[in-house]
């Protein structure tokens, strides 16, 4: 099948946000743009069996209006209500070749308690840290992003950054590849868990002061996404280029 290394891309960054808490059953969705007019996206089929358990043969190519952009990539597969939620991205920002969305129950949780995602960690989770102090915005709607209109609005609250928080929804992130996207998805989650734990604790959240920040090394993409990803994929018993069944 064509850009069979691809699907299984796609397929290995479902498995981990599953794995990490980050999209329960069968909600959530990532896709990987090909071209200027078409990407690969988790679709639905008979057989679905959530994002846990998706293989490459879930992993559709299809074109910016969600038709199939190859001879059977959709004889027996759905493109995701939420599919505009992706290309309108993708139209909007062509430096973004990936998108994440996902329902993390403390990245919610959080938002809805009035938490704002803030710089409160230091060398703990650096890419996070500078994620947070870029500010996370906040789409203020809490609804199912399944035409253009509504996916419109919602790029509009992402601007130019990384990520945006879903209210009462979840979150979607970019990257320049999959697993940037994933990984930003992943430090977004542990930043608002770790909010709320301090909160609940009856702490104050504060601000990583500006000088240690600027302290912070950017430890290059070949540790933050090469290695983390391989590590990713350790915790599903997977090597990079294994194939899932």
């Amino acid at each position: 099948m064509r850009y069979a290394r691809e699907r299984q891309l796609v397929a290995d960054a479902c498995r981990v946000l599953a794995a990490r808490g980050l999209a329960d059953g069968i909600l959530g969705h990532i896709s990987l743009r090909m071209d200027d007019t078409t990407l690969l996206v988790r679709c639905r089929g008979p057989r679905e069996r959530g994002l846990h358990r998706t293989t490459p043969a879930d992993i559709r190519l299809v074109d910016l209006d969600g038709r199939a952009a190859a001879p059977g990539e959709l004889d027996d597969w759905s493109v995701p209500n939420e599919l505009p939620l992706h290309t309108e991205v993708l139209r909007a920002r062509p430096d973004v070749r990936a998108v994440v969305h996902a329902h993390p129950p403390a990245v919610v949780a959080a938002d809805l308690a009035g938490i704002t995602l803030r710089p409160v960690v230091g060398a703990f989770d650096i890419p996070g840290a500078r994620l947070a102090a870029g500010g996370v915005p906040v789409h203020p709607r809490g609804v199912l992003i399944r035409d253009r209109r509504l996916a419109r609005e919602m790029v509009g609250a992402l601007g130019e950054r990384p990520a945006v928080l879903l209210r009462g929804h979840g979150l979607t992130s970019t990257g320049g590849s999959v697993p940037e996207a994933v990984l930003r998805a992943v430090s977004l989650n542990t930043l608002a868990r770790l909010s709320l734990d301090v909160v609940q604790a009856g702490g104050t959240l504060r601000d990583l002061p500006e000088e240690d920040l600027a302290e912070l090394p950017d430890l290059g993409g070949a540790f933050h996404h090469d290695t983390a990803w391989r590590h990713e994929l350790s915790r599903l018993g997977r090597t990079a280029g294994e194939a899932t069944c």
